[in-house]
């Protein structure tokens, strides 16, 4: 059972307000993305990494990674019109038996801890299909026409990644056409059919979008 993960930064960085996508940001002299990838690396040094990137930046990505001796083992592969487009590019690069585990991650989050990577893919291999997820810990209100209503946040959690799969479900569910209600992997698994297991995941796997979000990661780092 080989294991591979396919990294998505397709981000713009238009909620940073500067022309450097986010995910090549520096938090503490060492972009962002560089800290994602090493992250799987630490968990495993033999898991195959798929990094998708949109075309375009390919050539930024190269001069990063020779400017910091990048040393990190990873395939490069050119992203699609959404982050479903990217993740099905990253999927078909890959060759894989049916029981072999893919992880899906995004790019600016490179806190997930060795553990929350760890327990995905482990349970994933029990149950075909894992997300890690954390408690909501603030009340929620549902905005309802002019109105809102007060809901029990016990019943909701907040999803994170990586989101991990054995090969044949993810590539059975990424047969389907794109939708607009496809804003993460599990949500397509789940359109194919397929049940998606949850595991506790870790606070500090932030997505970094804003410039907040930079700050904080300067933080944890």
């Amino acid at each position: 059972m080989r294991k591979f993960v396919i990294i998505v930064a397709g981000g713009k960085g238009l909620r940073m307000g500067g022309d450097i996508p986010k995910q090549f940001l520096p938090v503490a002299n060492k972009p962002i993305l560089m800290r994602t990838l090493d992250r799987f690396f630490e968990y495993d040094p033999q898991i195959q990494i798929v990094l998708v990137l949109p075309q375009g930046h390919f050539s930024y990505w190269n001069d990063l990674c020779k400017q910091y001796n990048y040393q990190t083992p990873h395939a490069l592969v050119a992203g699609g019109e959404t982050r479903y487009h990217s993740v099905k590019n990253g999927l078909m690069s890959i060759s894989c038996a049916p029981d072999d585990l893919v992880a899906v991650h995004d790019g600016v989050r490179p806190f997930v801890s060795v553990e929350t990577i760890a327990e995905t893919f482990d349970k994933a291999a029990q149950l075909g299909a894992v997300i890690p997820v954390i408690d909501c810990i603030d009340s929620l209100r549902e905005v309802v026409g002019n109105r809102s209503e007060a809901r029990n946040r016990s019943d909701f959690k907040l999803v994170q990644t990586p989101q991990t799969f054995t090969y044949e479900v993810l590539k059975h569910s990424y047969l389907l056409d794109y939708r607009d209600s496809f804003t993460d992997d599990a949500s397509v698994v789940e359109a194919a059919g397929h049940a998606v297991s949850m595991v506790q995941g870790n606070r500090e796997n932030i997505k970094i979008t804003t410039t907040y979000d930079l700050k904080l990661a300067t933080v944890l780092v």
